[in-house]
């Protein structure tokens, strides 16, 4: 166990985004780029995917979480921060980790948008083919 002032820092990527999220002792609150979780994203599905580690291992009201996200959209975002959460409290306390991976809340996503080909219009699309 670590100690109560201690931040532990989870790391999590997904698509182009990554987020560095730290966890300490706390009331609960969640700040993303120096916004609350609710301002940062409007919709509640979305916070209730990024907050899904803390459900799942009933720690939900026990840390504050302070998060920097940068690159990628929303969705990479939301999956980035449920990622770097589940590692901070799988370093937190080693006897989380069974229950966030019964969950598949420790497996990276590895999907990457395909790169354009050259010669062609995108990763799979190509010009059309004209015979004469």
């Amino acid at each position: 166990m670590a100690e109560q002032t201690d931040m532990i820092i989870g790391i999590g990527r997904r698509k182009t985004s990554t987020a560095v999220v730290k966890i300490k002792k706390g009331k609960g609150n969640i700040f993303i780029n120096n916004k609350d979780i609710k301002e940062y994203f409007p919709l509640p599905f979305q916070v209730d995917e990024v907050i899904k580690p803390l459900t799942v291992t009933e720690t939900a009201g026990e840390f504050d979480v302070y998060a920097k996200v940068s690159g990628g959209g929303i969705s990479g975002n939301v999956d980035a921060l449920k990622l770097g959460i589940a590692r901070a409290l799988a370093k937190y306390n080693p006897s989380l980790v069974s229950r966030l991976r019964e969950f598949g809340l420790l497996t990276r996503d590895p999907r990457m948008k395909e790169r354009k080909k050259y010669g062609q219009k995108g990763a799979r699309k190509k010009f059309q083919w004209t015979k004469r």
